[in-house]
């Protein structure tokens, strides 16, 4: 019991600490665990099938098995995690591959404007292009230290610091690049197109 009180406190107490910095959205609570929410099955990973691609508006498309890959440059950051369903985690270590550099692997277009990100099983979420080329958001392979968990989004995982965990897609496959919006899984069911936990994007208003 004295284990889950300690435990209990911590949590309150960083969460004022988390508040008094700004860093807490409205409508949010702070997290010491990773809860795991995800729609469907764990995927298996079969490291000689997968494939990551970039296309559509693009003037190189781009195809890397998993050897190809991981032989690119490796970044590190360190950002917060906030969840649609009112959880937030702080201080998240990722490492991985820098989606900017990627993309300026691809050359976008002058046409492409948005992203829609597909994953395993026929997953998809859209991210307008501009927000994907931010400094801080990568192709994560491990979180805090170590390779990322299967029910994380082993062997890849989106990170998309400023907006809601969903659109930090796990099982990642690939980026199509587009030229108009186009509603992912969530977004056609309900959940809002953009998604910033500072202004509770949470579901559309329509």
């Amino acid at each position: 019991m004295s284990a889950v009180l300690f435990e209990g406190n911590e949590r309150r107490q960083r969460e004022q600490e988390m508040k008094r910095e700004g860093r807490l959205p409205p409508g949010q609570s702070l997290t010491l665990k990773w809860p795991v929410l995800h729609y469907g099955s764990v995927p298996k990973f079969d490291a000689a099938r997968w494939d990551f691609r970039v296309y559509g508006w693009v003037e190189s498309s781009i195809r890397l098995n998993w050897n190809e890959f991981n032989a690119l440059p490796k970044v590190e950051t360190q950002s917060d995690f906030h969840c649609v369903t009112r959880w937030s985690r702080f201080d998240n270590r990722w490492r991985g591959v820098s989606v900017r550099d990627l993309l300026d692997l691809a050359k976008p277009k002058p046409e492409a404007a948005f992203v829609l990100v597909h994953a395993e099983q026929g997953y998809t979420a859209n991210v307008p292009l501009a927000d994907l080329q931010r400094s801080n958001v990568l192709l994560a392979t491990h979180h805090d230290g170590q390779p990322l968990p299967a029910d994380h989004g082993y062997p890849l995982r989106l990170i998309v610091p400023h907006l809601y965990a969903w659109k930090s897609v796990k099982w990642v496959r690939g980026f199509e690049l587009l030229d108009a919006d186009a509603a992912g899984f969530w977004e056609q069911n309900g959940y809002h197109m953009y998604g910033d936990p500072w202004k509770e994007q949470r579901f559309n208003s329509r």
